[in-house]
């Protein structure tokens, strides 16, 4: 049985913030309600439910916008829940739900926490839930959720979006992904092929550039070789020089030496003669800085006295200028004094003429109003009669120009309409000429049939040909699968054999073997050996080691061991020199038995157990389990040897697995060739049938536009006609309209009589106006001006009250003035005699400064001849050091220069100086013959440029990565095969189904439409292509009475009722549990929304579909067999009412059953 979508819970999902429950029954259900009440949040809640991940289809901004945000009465929710059940699931669910007869499926979010999704209250992936609910034809994106934006985005498309909806109905939406990543994929393989074919390209000639570069490092190696040879005959030379130059230098520094040791004598005898002449100095200095000081003393105090002088007369002059400015200052305040009384004269009289110029001026005013207001009424009349004959005439003009428009449109209309019955009937003859015949049809129908026998007989031979194809491929892949195989374990098998042979130490032709590696020990004795000998295996059995195995006769007779112990000897296979040790180790088999028997152990015998326990003779006890690095080895010797045996074998193996490979290879390439053919041939067979059908398609459509296109033609003649018969009687009655209007002329002229009185009025009112606010200006200035003076006559006075009290300030400071510089006048005299007195003591001060100086420079002189001698002395002293310093600098640099050539020697040659190669005295060659020569080869080496002398190893290195690419190379284009014949596959595979489908949706539809539009025809086809994974989907309809155009040549109504019936038609092929149509009916008038209705109620009865249909108008809520309300009583919070109409019918109709 189909799955049944049951109910839908809604808890704080966006207005719903208490939770609601809508029955999804069989049949219509309802979901109603005025706008912005929440109906739209019933259908994006069970799109959040399936699966919806776009925050932006559901008209939010982030996922979060889903949970109730709160109203102003109600806090918000932190967490939105919603819940879809579905019965009858068992068998159509994935696992682990797929025995589940119910499924309650719930997606939860919390804010900030993201999404969560349960089945039957366990928790999946966003990804299984979507994915349950596209297996059932359903979902947040699928076609059974149908709105009216999908309407008209089916309307509006382009054909190639068109057929995205066919696709979807065939179920290629998957295949289209696929291909995409095949092709990426595809893409993505020959640019690496193309990649390792450059890197390939250039690796060569990067090889063949290596073995030019290796050629030229040998050379280089030549070149370098001379070099050295050159470099030692120089350097020969050169130490020859420079020791030379050094016993030079030596000699030249002991002469310089000499000469220092005199030169130093004469300065201390001259140093000494300088030091008594300086002894001198200080007394006759003292004396003269106490002369210079007394002089300076004297003549400061002459200067300060003239300073003084100065500054009496400079106070004078300034009594003086500044009795003139007080003076000045009191003359300029008397004056000030008599202006403020003239002022005050000047406004008074001012202000009475204004008092008296303002007199009357209450009935001037008055007057002036009065003309005003008398002009303004003559205005107003004016108006009035310039308005109603301006009405007049305008209306007598529009009346006019209303006439002539009427009759140009008349006589237009009536041109038009000659000229268009003229164009129809050239139109008509024009698509009678293009009508396809019969015959053209039944020639491409057969050209078609013919085409799809070929076609049918191609994918035959394919289908042999994949089935011979796959069955080399499973074979290439079992036999690469068992090579894998082998190889892995030949591998894992020599990689264990090596690592064991490695540690322990195998090797052929081993000087000393240890003892261990000549045993043969049975499994599971190699714990008991190792526990009884322990280290002692590791040494050899040959006298010559350090440590060794020396063989010795056995014992006779051998003493006993203990009973129920076997020795070792006997189980264990050796060389001679371990018998005598094995026969006196007892195996036992139980710790017991070891216990019990160590107390009759003869001296050097040992017991060991299988685990490695030891009971030795003097009591030494190892309990079992304690392993050690013998009987390890032992253990490893004897895998080792078991795994070189399987080795083999495996080798064996992997070499028959390669053979069997390479055979399944050339069977596989050959089926491969074989397919590839057959697939030319179908491909080329289906692009035959596609051209053919096409070919057909377009006959049929070009025939039935040509009807379409003649019918509506023979309509348009026939309409054009009574629009003619009607054009000519409105041109007639326009003509009589036009000489029944009044003259406009006339009218025209008293407008302008009118106007020219207005104007008139106007000029006389303006005038009064004006002569009013004259009055009232010159009024208002009078005023201001008066109280201006009141103003100025306040300060006036002021000012006359601050000059008196200036007067009076100014007069006193003038009398004290004239005292200070009567004073002043009495002081340059008293200045001057001090003065006179001072120079007298000046003059003294500097005769004795004078005799002091002249005895001190005396004595100054003696001191700086001795001096002179005296760096004279040292300079000389000087010279011979710096002769002295410069010869054992120039020694020092002998020295240096032998150490340079000792250690470029040293660094070029590699050898030291001393040795007798380098004794070598010059011959007749000179210095500058052997620099030549070692330049020319030094300058052919650095002609070479740049040399690598790596170069052969890197060709080595380059010729490894060529070969791996080349390998690269081969992988590569296998893969790419591979993509390709998948890619192939796709494109067949999708082009099967699309055209199946196609064929199904196309017959679907046409049913649809004449059932929807109550006849009438449609159908749909593929456009733009041969291909139809690449053609677009083309509707044409004909709704009843009208010609077949295209989709978008249609009314609206007519569009709308054409989309749904191809959505439907789709939903025919692909049925899903639950379609929901959200307000699709929106577009039609009543009549249209009948026959919606009526189709949805035979989609009902012919499907298990059901039904929720949002919608606003009461013809398709009359239809629903139940309804549920949304509604918002409190603002911001949607509630659900539901009323079951049958029930409701039922009860309405029992009383009147009952009365019956």
């Amino acid at each position: 049985m189909p799955v049944r979508f049951a109910r839908l819970r809604i808890a704080g999902f966006k207005s719903f913030a208490e939770p609601a429950t809508v029955e999804i029954r069989p049949g219509l259900t309802g979901i109603v309600g005025p706008n912005g009440c929440g109906k739209s949040n019933v259908v994006e809640a069970l799109r959040w439910a399936m699966g919806e991940s776009s925050a932006k289809s559901l008209r939010g901004g982030e996922m979060d916008d889903v949970i109730f945000a709160g109203t102003t009465s109600r806090p918000s929710r932190n967490i939105a829940e919603v819940v879809l059940l579905l019965d009858e699931t068992a068998g159509a669910a994935p696992p682990p739900f797929h025995q589940q007869a119910e499924l309650e499926i719930s997606r939860r979010i919390e804010r900030g926490e993201g999404s969560t999704y349960r089945v039957n209250g366990r928790e999946v992936r966003a990804r299984d839930v979507q994915t349950l609910f596209a297996d059932l034809a359903s979902g947040a994106h699928s076609s059974a959720m149908v709105s009216q934006g999908r309407v008209g985005a089916i309307v509006n498309a382009r054909p190639e979006s068109r057929r995205m909806i066919l696709e979807e109905a065939a179920g290629i939406t998957g295949l289209h992904a696929r291909r995409h990543e095949a092709e990426v994929k595809l893409r993505g393989a020959e640019a690496n092929l193309s990649r390792a074919e450059d890197l390939r390209a250039q690796l060569e000639a990067q090889l063949a550039a290596l073995k030019r570069q290796a050629r030229q490092a040998s050379r280089y190696r030549n070149i370098s070789g001379a070099i050295r040879a050159a470099d030692a005959e120089l350097f020969a030379i050169q130490r020859a020089r420079v020791e030379a130059a050094r016993a030079a230098a030596r000699l030249a520094w002991a002469d310089a030496q000499r000469a220092v040791a005199e030169a130093t004598g004469a300065a201390a005898s001259a140093a000494e003669t300088a030091a008594r002449e300086a002894e001198t100095l200080p007394p006759l200095r003292n004396a003269e800085a106490d002369a210079r000081t007394a002089l300076e003393r004297h003549r400061v105090a002459r200067e300060q006295i003239a300073a003084e002088e100065g500054r009496a007369r400079a106070a004078l002059a300034a009594a003086s200028e500044r009795l003139a400015q007080l003076r000045h200052d009191l003359a300029h305040a008397e004056q000030l004094s008599r202006d403020a009384g003239a002022a005050e004269v000047r406004l008074a009289t001012e202000d009475a003429a204004l008092a008296e110029a303002d007199t009357g001026h209450e009935a001037r005013l008055l007057a002036a109003d009065a003309a005003a207001a008398e002009a303004a009424d003559r205005v107003r009349e004016a108006e009035a009669d310039a308005n109603r004959a301006t009405e007049a005439a305008a209306e007598a003009n529009a009346q006019t120009q209303a006439a002539s428009q009427a009759l140009t449109e008349a006589e237009n209309r009536a041109r038009r309409l000659a000229d268009q019955a003229l164009r129809t009937g050239e139109e008509r003859a024009r698509v009678a000429a293009v009508a396809i015949d019969a015959a053209r049809l039944d020639a491409a129908a057969a050209a078609q049939s013919a085409a799809e026998a070929v076609l049918a007989e191609t994918r035959t031979a394919l289908a042999v040909a994949e089935a011979a194809r796959a069955q080399a491929v499973q074979a290439l892949a079992a036999a690469r699968e068992r090579q894998s195989a082998e190889e892995g374990a030949r591998a894992k098998l020599a990689a264990e054999t090596q690592a064991l042979a490695e540690v322990l130490g195998v090797k052929d032709g081993e000087r000393w073997p240890p003892m261990v590696d000549a045993l043969g020990v049975p499994p599971g004795l190699e714990a008991a050996l190792g526990a009884a000998l322990g280290e002692e295996l590791t040494s050899a059995a040959d006298r010559g080691a350090a440590r060794h195995w020396r063989e010795l006769p056995g014992f006779d007779p051998a003493p006993p061991l203990p009973g129920g112990a076997a020795p070792l000897a006997s189980t264990v296979e050796g060389p001679p020199a371990l018998h005598r040790a094995l026969s006196q180790i007892g195996l036992v088999e139980t710790d017991a038995e070891g216990d019990a028997g160590q107390g009759t152990l003869a001296p050097g015998q040992t017991l060991v157990s299988r685990a490695g326990g030891v009971w030795r003779w003097d009591g030494y006890t190892v309990r079992a389990g304690a392993p050690t690095a013998a009987a390890i080895r032992l253990q490893q010797r004897n895998r080792w040897a078991g795994l070189r045996t399987l080795l083999a074998a495996a080798e064996i193996e992997a070499a028959s697995a390669r053979e069997a490979r390479a055979e399944a290879e050339a069977l596989e390439r050959a089926a491969t060739a074989a397919e590839g053919n057959a697939r030319t041939a179908r491909r080329d067979a289906e692009q035959r049938l596609e051209r053919s059908r096409t070919a057909y398609a377009q006959l049929r459509a070009q025939a039935a536009t040509v009807a379409a296109r003649l019918s509506g033609l023979d309509e348009q003649t026939a309409r054009i006609e009574g629009e003619a018969r009607e054009a000519e009687t409105a041109l007639a009655r326009a003509r009589d309209t036009r000489a029944a209007l009044p003259d406009v002329a006339a009218l025209r002229a008293e407008v302008d009589r009118t106007r020219t009185a207005l104007a008139t009025s106007r000029n006389a009112e303006t005038a009064a106006r004006a002569g009013r606010e004259t009055t009232t200006r010159e009024h208002e200035a009078r005023s201001r001006r008066r109280r201006a003076i009141d103003a100025e006559r306040g300060d006036w006075r002021k000012r006359a009250d601050d000059a008196a009290g200036r007067v009076a300030d100014l007069t006193g400071r003038r009398d004290a003035a004239m005292l200070e510089a009567a004073r002043l006048e009495t002081a340059p005299a008293a200045i001057a005699a001090r003065k006179a007195e001072a120079s007298e003591t000046l003059a003294a001060a500097e005769g004795a400064h004078r005799r002091r100086a002249a005895l001190l420079a005396d004595a100054v002189g003696k001191a700086e001849r001795a001096q002179r001698a005296d760096r004279e002395a040292q300079a000389a002293a000087a010279a011979a050091r710096e002769s002295a310093v410069r010869a054992e600098g120039r020694a020092g640099q002998a020295d240096a220069a032998w150490g340079v050539v000792a250690e470029r020697i040293l660094e070029r040659l590699g050898a030291s100086p001393d040795l007798p190669v380098l004794q070598t005295e010059p011959g007749p060659e000179t210095e500058e013959k052997a620099r030549r020569k070692l330049d020319r080869l030094a300058k052919e080496r650095d002609e070479m440029g740049p040399v690598n002398l790596r170069a052969e190893l890197e060709a080595g290195e380059v010729e490894t990565q060529i070969d791996a690419i080349a390998r690269e190379r081969e992988e590569l284009a296998s893969a790419i095969a591979k993509l390709r014949g998948s890619i192939g596959h796709l494109n067949r595979e999708g082009r099967e189904r699309l055209a199946t489908v196609f064929q199904d949706v196309d017959r679907h539809f046409q049913l649809l439409f004449a059932r929807m539009f109550g006849g009438g025809r449609a159908h749909l086809a593929l456009v733009g292509s041969d291909d139809p994974l690449e053609a677009g989907l083309e509707i044409y309809a004909q709704p009843p009475g009208k010609k077949l155009a295209t989709l978008s040549l249609l009314s609206g109504g007519e569009q709308a009722l054409t989309a749904l019936s191809l959505i439907f038609a789709l939903f025919r092929c692909n049925p899903a549990p639950v379609c929901v149509l959200d307000e699709v009916d929106a577009p039609l008038d009543d009549a249209n929304v009948e026959r919606f209705c009526n189709l949805l109620e035979d989609m009902v009865a012919e499907t298990d579909t059901r039904f929720l249909v949002v919608t606003h108008h009461h013809l398709t809520m009359a239809r629903m067999d139940r309804l549920y309300g949304v509604t918002m009583q409190e603002r911001g919070i949607s509630r659900l009412l539901s009323v079951d109409l049958q029930v409701a019918a039922a009860l309405v109709e029992q009383p009147r059953m009952a009365a019956e």
